[in-house]
């Protein structure tokens, strides 16, 4: 992992964009598998934001599959709780856990809970449920690698339904004050919460700029763009002074038409004769 091989004149270079995109197919179809175990998920949300963790699981981490408490790994955060689908998928694709273990995925005992826990799985460094505590975490790791000398990065994947939280905000002013510039926050921006559009339930834009005057080197790409995606985590991991966000505008259900059209996207019911449709689609749209 931790390639950062750039093409002539600085874009990201084809053979990379190539493999993290195909392991985004990868994590995006893994989502699939668990969804299908349970007919209802939060599919929307693992679909939108698999280029993203392609991006960091296939290129950007620093990790040790096999030894997921490695002192020296680069430490990912899963703020939303809910998300745990998408990670188990990521976590599969990058040897984590087998893929195997993807169709016990919330079912009982399984070490794949439908809310996150960081007892159960490895690979999660912290357990969700409430929204808005993972960037506080976040800060609480980055000043404990700092005292250690430890040059590891601390990523914290929120959603854009996190930034109505207060306690986000507290911590993106303790990062500022801190001058944690080992601390990149990830916001997914896929504009719906649980009740309804996240604009009209509660407006948290212009994101971005809301980071920038508190201090913060943030950058705003397209989420579902692969090589917009890489370039950007290069540039953040090499900025030095300042804490980092990085705002994807993403779209929930992406890879599947018949998923990113439905109304109901928090939490997503799939009939069972649709689940196979749904892999067509997206090897459809891998092969386009």
């Amino acid at each position: 992992m931790n390639q950062t091989a750039t093409a002539p004149g600085g874009g990201v270079d084809t053979a990379r964009t190539d493999r993290v995109r195909a392991a985004a197919y990868r994590i995006r179809l893994n989502a699939l598998t668990q969804g299908e175990v349970q007919g209802q998920g939060y599919i929307g949300q693992a679909l939108g934001i698999a280029d993203v963790l392609a991006a960091l699981y296939a290129d950007q981490l620093d990790l040790r599959p096999e030894d997921p408490a490695w002192e020296g790994r680069d430490r990912f955060l899963l703020s939303i709780g809910h998300y745990a689908i998408a990670l188990y998928a990521a976590l599969a694709e990058a040897g984590v856990i087998p893929v195997e273990e993807l169709d016990t995925y919330a079912t009982d005992d399984s070490r794949l809970p439908m809310s996150g826990m960081s007892t159960y799985t490895p690979g999660m460094e912290v357990s969700g449920g409430s929204l808005g505590h993972g960037l506080g975490v976040a800060v609480g790791i980055a000043l404990g690698l700092r005292r250690k000398d430890n040059p590891a990065h601390v990523y914290n994947l929120l959603s854009d339904g996190e930034l109505s939280e207060g306690s986000t905000w507290e911590a993106v002013q303790a990062c500022a004050h801190h001058g944690l510039d080992n601390v990149i926050a990830i916001v997914d921006m896929n504009r719906q919460v649980a009740d309804g559009p996240a604009q009209e339930v509660m407006g948290t834009e212009p994101a971005d700029e809301k980071f920038r005057v508190n201090g913060w080197h943030v950058l705003r790409v397209d989420g579902n763009d692969v090589a917009k995606v890489l370039a950007a985590l290069d540039e953040l991991k090499a900025h030095r002074g300042r804490p980092k966000a990085l705002i994807c505008d993403t779209t929930m259900g992406k890879g599947v038409p018949m998923l990113e059209t439905r109304e109901k996207l928090h939490f997503m019911r799939v009939a069972p004769d649709e689940w196979q449709t749904a892999r067509e689609q997206l090897k459809e749209g891998d092969n386009a």
